[in-house]
């Protein structure tokens, strides 16, 4: 096949490529419809986003705050315009100090590292210990969270290593080991939970416990001789008291006694004193009125309280003159 020119051989293709006979399909018609739907199908899965069963959805359109969703499948207008911050707000976060966990489980692996930037701390009475306490909190506003505070996590870790360092220094050596352990977890948990309010992040403290606190390896066994010996003054103390508390309440136990026995044997003499003068008082009163009958009552009554006690009794008839021959002289010890 011949061709005159390149304008002609030109003319050619361009026939055969406009679908005019069997050569090839015209594809302009398809290009811009397939480029389209593409574009749409980037546009609505750009669009979509899935929030969690533990976490909220914080929506945000050009960096301001537009709406928190729930848990599930969602649209937010895409290429930028919107975007999504999935927040977990039920799960329990936690932050070591002084120790670090490598791997949890039945047996945790922990590193052998030491972390005496943080833990190494100064107490009241001048002595240092190793303090590895734990922090739980979690997102009680998570708008609060994302635009409040730069970095959540170094600022909890920063505040607690404040307030901590405050407390034990608050404190002495034997009451950051034994007395004070479980106040100083409530007092931290507290001014920490105040500062974070005050910063507005929209955390909540869940809680604040002290795993192990040492002296430094280095002090050890100078520490555990005083130890000793603290705890040997306390057990003589202690022992002192129980002596003190077996000796003195006796003691006051006995005198309470003879001071009771004394005021009960005053009081039954004054009753006895008070009835035997009312006894008396009404005798001479009787006495004054009916002198005889009294006299010979007295009489009676006297004989009634003696007779009983006299072994031999002898009546003499008055007038008798003799008694000799009742008396017996030459019996019961008499002359024979």
């Amino acid at each position: 096949m011949d061709f005159n020119t390149p304008d002609e051989l030109l003319g050619r293709v361009k026939s055969a490529a406009g679908g005019g006979g069997s050569g090839i399909p015209d594809i302009k018609k398809y290009i811009f419809p397939a480029v389209g739907g593409l574009l749409v199908l980037i546009f609505i899965f750009s669009g979509l986003y899935s929030v969690g069963p533990d976490e909220v959805g914080v929506i945000r359109r050009f960096g301001k705050y537009i709406r928190t969703t729930n848990p599930g499948l969602h649209f937010k207008i895409p290429m930028g315009v919107e975007k999504a911050d999935n927040v977990k707000v039920r799960y329990i976060f936690k932050e070591e100090f002084g120790f670090k966990t490598l791997q949890a489980g039945i047996k945790s692996q922990y590193s052998s590292r030491d972390y005496f930037d943080e833990s190494l701390m100064l107490t009241g009475d001048l002595n240092v210990l190793v303090v590895e306490w734990i922090v739980q909190f979690k997102v009680k506003d998570p708008v609060k969270l994302l635009f409040n505070i730069r970095d959540p996590r170094e600022t909890i870790r920063s505040i607690s290593e404040a307030v901590m360092r405050q407390l034990v220094g608050d404190n002495s050596v034997s009451e950051v080991l034994t007395t004070q352990r479980v106040e100083i977890n409530q007092t931290v948990q507290d001014k920490l939970q105040e500062v974070l309010d005050s910063y507005e992040s929209g955390i909540q403290i869940v809680t604040v416990k002290l795993q192990d606190v040492n002296p430094p390896d280095e002090v050890k066994p100078s520490f555990n001789k005083v130890n000793n010996a603290k705890q040997e003054k306390e057990k003589m103390i202690n022992q002192a008291w129980e002596a003190y508390n077996k000796a003195i309440p006796a003691a006051k136990g006995q005198a309470e006694k003879t001071i009771k026995e004394a005021e009960g044997y005053s009081l039954e003499r004054v009753n006895v004193a008070k009835g035997d003068a009312a006894k008396f008082t009404a005798t001479w009163n009787a006495y004054r009125e009916s002198k005889e009958v009294t006299r010979k009552r007295l009489y009676l009554e006297a004989m009634n309280e003696i007779l009983p006690n006299v072994g031999q009794k002898y009546i003499i008839d008055a007038s008798s003159n003799n008694i000799l021959p009742l008396l017996k002289l030459n019996q019961d010890g008499g002359a024979k």
